[in-house]
């Protein structure tokens, strides 16, 4: 297995361990997703890549906290809908692991509107701006993927103060790469 950790900003991987390759893509799903193909289809390990998605995400209900594993990845500012009544499948829904509960959901729109936040929570637990792009970039090139977030903001107007999170959030996720690694070479 060689691994390859995703972040939108360098800050989010401020705390990966030294010897992990480290991808920084910029935000939203178009550079998350045009970044990610090209280093996988660049990557001179590609038959043995492991990418994994860390970053932070913002909570869309009150007892939502902590690091989540993602189960399940949705594209929530596709007009899904309208597409499937065209006939065609939007693929706006990617199940990455069943045993996983927690849902995320993925878009170019900052969320701090309570409304939206609210329609996203009937739907998901967290939102972010790219982890349905790398999701879907993996596994349409057979790439195993892992999608792992900080819940850093309530996705409302204190999703403005996420500078002051991010560091704390960067330092989880690092502590959960070293187990990560630390867990696969034992097996």
């Amino acid at each position: 297995m060689h691994l390859l950790v995703v972040a939108a900003i360098r800050a989010e991987a401020a705390h990966v361990p030294e010897d992990l390759e480290v991808l920084v893509t910029g935000v939203g799903k178009t550079l998350a997703a045009v970044q990610v193909t090209r280093a996988i289809c660049e990557h001179p390990r590609r038959d043995e890549l492991v990418v994994v998605n860390i970053g932070t995400a913002g909570a869309l209900r009150p007892d939502v906290a902590g690091l989540h594993e993602i189960g399940t990845v949705l594209n929530h500012d596709l007009s899904a809908e309208p597409i499937r009544q065209l006939g065609l499948d939007p693929r706006e829904r990617i199940e990455l692991d069943a045993g996983r509960p927690t849902a995320l959901a993925s878009g170019d729109l900052f969320v701090t509107n309570p409304a939206v936040r609210d329609e996203l929570a009937t739907r998901a637990d967290l939102v972010d701006m790219e982890g349905y792009a790398i999701a879907l970039a993996c596994t349409e090139l057979g790439v195993p993927v892992h999608l792992v977030k900080v819940v850093s903001d309530n996705a409302d107007e204190t999703a403005h103060d996420w500078s002051a999170a991010v560091d704390g959030c960067a330092r989880e996720l690092g502590a959960w790469l070293a187990d990560f690694v630390r867990l696969d070479r034992v097996r």
